[in-house]
């Protein structure tokens, strides 16, 4: 069934209080989707983030980001006034977020929120936390650690916490108790506003779109709580950790820093861990875009502490097993695999023998010197075409700096005539195209240029910041988006 949909972050939603929320503004874009025609809202990764502000490195691969939180319904509850939300610095430029003013405020209004709510004694609470306790404890527990040590890598905290001995477990247990306690509260609040937005969503035919990454953060309540997982010496470091090699792009190649799966041992388990994880993310998601598919074919091994990505080497992954065992445990879910970059022929077997469908960036397609994948006519049906994704530049902004040859290519490939709304042309093609599935970057829709950019991977400090203005999700602009799609026999 042919479809389409738009790729908006949370972050990117023009709520109050400087970062985009489960809040109104999130339901009123629910209710632009529906007018759209669209069958699709994509996000991207909903866990808390750290240093850098990066969605793909979580301080687990669980929980959810306590910025989303709408602090409206909290006031809504009695459990703080709008004058303490307002009181807060948080920030000056309705366009962008202010990562350091958010962290500095929102967890100042939520203490207040948590200390005025009695949490403990409600029922529906305790039993959120009976349910979640296999991730949930290690989660909250990890976080107060990090709090009361002045928010430095776990790897640096004293050897009795760090190695989690019993005994240091039971004593920060106790002595954090109400931390531990803010923590749960938070993750309570977070599913619980985002199952009544993902239902809203549903209600109205919208199907969500999650995206995880393959990796978990080194700093993370995963790799602490479960070094057995990771290819881990004695001292709970990591003896190798993941990137890419040095390639066109980049010439040292990308140190990602993450560490490394022992495929040996999640096989031994039955891939239980995975099994945990992908089930926990169909309960937030309806669907789910796997980042860097690659990995799970082979890996790139970094060795640890190296400075540049220059010495790793291949490892084989867990090839087609892993998800014959996912398939068997939990039916045949809905995926899409990132299967973008140099591919070998040993990828692209997997890739066909899961039978999830792979991406098709527009961006990558023009390049003047060779026939590429990318093309529209080189499509199949089983894919899911995009523009750009949330490391490509605004398809304006790309347009418009890409090299003479290519866009002249460009130009005549789509039939472009003048300088005008360019970025509609390449939606078309987009949305004329094979692929059953059709993503589009709201950056896009709008037209904007490079200000618009998500992200510029292996940068630090300027990503993930843009955020929509409230009412540029107009009327006109969903009815334009409907006839568009229905003409390419994308609306239901």
């Amino acid at each position: 069934m042919r479809a389409s949909g738009i790729l908006l972050p949370i972050s990117s939603i023009p709520s109050a209080y400087g970062i985009g929320a489960f809040s109104k503004e999130a339901y009123e874009f629910v209710d632009f989707l529906k007018e759209a025609g669209q069958t699709y809202w994509q996000i991207l990764p909903l866990g808390p983030t750290g240093y850098g502000d990066s969605p793909y490195q979580s301080f687990s691969t669980f929980a959810g980001n306590p910025y989303y939180i709408d602090l409206e319904e909290l006031i809504g509850a009695g459990y703080l006034t709008k004058a303490q939300c307002e009181k807060c610095d948080w920030g000056e430029n309705e366009e962008y977020v202010d990562y350091e003013k958010i962290y500095k405020s929102r967890f100042k209004v939520l203490r207040v929120a948590f200390e005025n709510s009695q949490i403990e004694k409600n029922g529906d609470f305790q039993s959120f936390v009976e349910e979640n306790s296999y991730w949930l404890e290690d989660y909250a527990l990890y976080m107060a650690v990090k709090d009361s040590q002045g928010g430095i890598s776990w790897s640096k905290w004293d050897e009795d916490i760090r190695l989690r001995k019993e005994k240091a477990l039971i004593s920060y247990r106790k002595q954090l108790k109400n931390e531990i306690l803010f923590y749960k509260f938070q993750q309570y609040l977070f599913v619980k506003q985002w199952e009544k937005l993902k239902k809203y969503a549903n209600d109205n035919g919208i199907k969500i779109i999650g995206d995880i990454p393959i990796y978990v953060a080194f700093d993370s309540a995963d790799a602490w709580a479960n070094p057995e997982l990771f290819q881990f010496d004695e001292k709970g470091l990591p003896t190798g950790v993941a990137g890419c090699p040095p390639d066109a792009f980049s010439a040292t190649g990308q140190l990602w820093g993450n560490p490394l799966y022992r495929w040996d041992y999640h096989k031994q388990t039955g891939y239980a861990w995975w099994i945990k994880r992908i089930a926990y993310c169909y309960k937030l998601y309806d669907m789910v875009r796997i980042d860097h598919f690659r990995g799970f074919d082979e890996y790139y091994n970094i060795p640890y502490g190296d400075k540049t990505a220059e010495f790793g080497k291949w490892e084989k992954g867990p090839g087609y097993d892993l998800f014959k065992t996912l398939k068997e445990e939990l039916g045949n879910l809905p995926v899409i695999a990132e299967d973008l970059g140099f591919l070998t022929p040993s990828v692209i077997k997997l890739v066909k023998r899961t039978g999830y469908p792979g991406m098709k960036i527009l961006q990558f397609a023009f390049d003047s010197r060779e026939e590429s994948d990318y093309l529209p006519h080189n499509y199949t049906s089983n894919s899911v075409v995009y523009t750009g994704t949330h490391d490509n530049d605004t398809t304006v902004s790309w347009y418009h700096t890409m090299n003479r040859r290519d866009r002249s290519f460009a130009k005549r490939y789509l039939n472009i005539k003048g300088s005008k709304e360019v970025e509609w042309e390449f939606i078309r093609a987009a949305l004329a195209s094979v692929s059953d599935m059709a993503i589009i970057p709201m950056q896009d829709y709008l037209g904007l240029g490079g200000e618009a950019r998500i992200n510029l991977p292996s940068t630090l400090g300027d990503n993930w910041k843009w955020r929509m203005i409230k009412g540029q999700a107009a009327p006109e602009l969903a009815e334009r988006i409907f006839k568009f799609c229905k003409l390419y026999g994308r609306v239901q």
